[in-house]
């Protein structure tokens, strides 16, 4: 179900292709497993189980608002149009158009009849659900609109947006009633569910009581994100990376949760009992219900921030995510074999891939993470081989570290304070540093792909050492603007760059120490071919990584985002690496799959 717009859309082969992903435990990879010895062999990174996500809807644009009512999903994103979505398959049902710009905030009446929307273009449109049509356009905000309530009795919109100012109008008449100035951006707006003519708002780290006349009320709290309990005697706030459950009446603190990254949307469950946070692309669920308030669920899959949750039933919870997919997700008890979550109180932070190493002729594959642990493994088991501590984890940025087994010796390079490391990871030690003085900081760090030198991207310029005489072997200017390095996977000195705001790129050989790098056709020779098949891999966005014919153009293959990002990944021709969740890696075989 999670994967059923791809296998729905597509030939029944995709089908046959998605059995080798499927989890190990499940009953689809048990009965067809033995069958499937001449199609893509996962060698590491299966899944144990099926996980709590049901269902994922996959839209072609950032998803920026989500709301649900009586069956209906209203989706607000980034392509203009207002996307309906069924509750039940998670299908498109009708699609709502009109704003000009990416439509940044969507809410349901309380019927359910009525839809109303906040756009970049400035305007607050109030929609006809059932002909789709608009029913009246409020005008008047100078900049994109954030936040729209409407209230309970339907006479009123809410409506918080870039200008900073708040605005209430009046749904008759179309104009606006009154204009709060505040003194930084309108974050969100709702009507106060206690008394429907009080509104509330955020803005500057703040929430904000005021009457319909625009007056000031007490108290004011720190905080990016209030919801109410459906019985509203409870309230959240969401303040940093803590999750505050406060009695309405008293103020009195119900409980207190903290999560690993910045809070910044919560919800409760139609009968009270959960309450749902989410953290960039993570979603925590707490049961609040019981006299010792604990986590339940930990929900991981979205490959970028989530924008939206809320709850569709007492046991599910709908995500929207700036990954371009909606989430559907189930609630049950904590099993066993759930991974990052610690029953007590406060999620596990859990690690993640900084770099990958794919050394095919020595049969292993190398991974460093955010914990600075390396691990090798091994290609055709995927076991892992061998584990290894390293210094200075936690000022190792993503991308600014690399590891290589060079001459028999596992070497690791990073980036710390304005120099370069260089790490012999057997022996823990420190075999060279590298001052970058003058330099402006790392762009990205690797190590060439014979292993001869370590290459330092910064600014727009890379600057080369030879690994074992640490003399420097170059220093290029790129006319690239504001380039990133590639994953170097050559058995030579040559670098490809590309540009982060354009397909722009360049190509440069180190080979020869002593000169000056010489340029070459980026577009010749580039390390990602696969020199078996005749196919090239590429990478859509940060959320996809395909393989392609290089011949006919046609997609061959492709892996979802959460497997990697584009740069963790490396392609020989017969195997694929890439940094997979939870600080493991991803290894598929392709030796049966492509053409000999």
């Amino acid at each position: 179900m999670e994967h059923f717009d791809t296998i729905y859309n597509s030939p029944s082969q995709i089908y046959h292709f998605a059995l080798p992903f499927c989890p190990s435990s499940s009953w689809l990879q048990k009965c067809y497993g033995p069958e499937l010895s001449h199609e893509v062999k996962v060698v590491k990174g299966t899944e144990g189980g099926w996980g709590r996500c049901s269902r994922t809807t996959l839209l072609g644009s950032i998803v920026w608002a989500l709301s649900y009512q009586n069956g209906n999903i209203a989706i607000g994103s980034e392509s203009r149009d207002i996307i309906i979505l069924d509750i039940i398959t998670g299908s498109q049902t009708a699609v709502l158009s009109g704003h000009t710009d990416d439509v940044i905030c969507v809410t349901f009446s309380s019927d359910g009849k009525s839809l109303v929307s906040g756009s970049s273009d400035k305007t607050v449109k109030l929609w006809d659900v059932q002909t789709g049509g608009v029913v009246k356009t409020f005008c008047g905000h100078t900049y994109r609109v954030w936040a729209v309530s409407i209230s309970t009795d339907c006479t009123m919109i809410a409506s918080g947006s870039q200008d900073k100012t708040l605005c209430l109008w009046d749904i008759q008449t179309g104009k606006c009633l009154h204009t709060i100035k505040q003194q930084d951006i309108v974050w969100d707006v709702s009507f106060s569910p206690i008394d429907p003519q009080h509104l509330i708002s955020i803005s500057d780290g703040k929430v904000w009581w005021w009457d319909a006349n625009g007056h000031h009320l007490p108290p004011t709290y720190d905080g990016f994100h209030i919801s109410f309990s459906p019985d509203h005697t409870l309230f959240a706030l969401c303040c940093g990376n803590v999750v505050t459950v406060q009695n309405s009446g008293s103020k009195a603190i119900v409980a207190q949760f903290h999560v690993v990254n910045i809070a910044e949307y919560c919800c409760f469950s139609p009968d009270g009992r959960f309450i749902a946070a989410a953290a960039m692309n993570t979603a925590y669920v707490w049961d609040i219900a019981s006299s010792d308030p604990h986590l339940v669920e930990t929900f991981f899959g979205h490959t970028d921030s989530i924008t939206s949750l809320v709850f569709s039933s007492p046991s599910s919870l709908i995500s929207a995510s700036q990954d371009r997919s909606v989430k559907f997700w189930k609630i049950g008890p904590l099993s066993k074999d759930q991974v990052g979550t610690d029953p007590g109180s406060t999620p596990i932070a859990l690690p993640s891939i900084q770099s990958v190493s794919l050394q095919a002729r020595a049969g292993i594959a190398i991974s460093s993470d955010s914990d600075g642990v390396v691990k090798t493994w091994d290609l055709f088991t995927g076991f892992c081989k061998a584990t290894f501590q390293i210094p200075a984890a936690k000022d190792i940025n993503d991308g600014d570290g690399d590891a290589k087994l060079i001459d028999g010796r596992l070497i690791f390079a990073w980036y710390e304070n304005k120099n370069i490391r260089i790490w012999d990871i057997e022996k823990g030690e420190l075999l060279k540093t590298l001052g970058t003085s003058g330099m402006s900081s790392c762009r990205g760090l690797r190590i060439s792909g014979d292993g001869s030198k370590v290459l330092y991207l910064y600014e727009n310029a890379i600057q080369a050492w030879c690994m074992w005489t640490w003399e420097p072997v170059g220093d290029v200017k790129l006319g690239l603007e504001v380039p990133y390095l590639d994953s170097l996977i050559t058995n030579d000195s040559r670098v490809w760059t590309h540009s982060q705001n354009s397909s722009a790129q360049e190509g440069w050989d180190f080979v020869v120490s002593g000169t000056s790098p010489v340029s070459f056709d980026p577009s010749t020779g580039r390390p990602h071919l696969d020199f078996i098949g005749g196919s090239t891999w590429q990478t859509h966005a940060p959320s996809w990584i395909k393989i392609k014919d290089a011949v006919t153009g046609k997609e061959v293959f492709q892996l979802s985002g959460r497997y990697a990002k584009p740069r963790d990944v490396q392609w020989d021709g017969r195997y694929l690496v890439a940094g997979y969740q939870f600080g493991e890696v991803l290894i598929l075989d392709f030796n049966h799959l492509l053409p000999q």
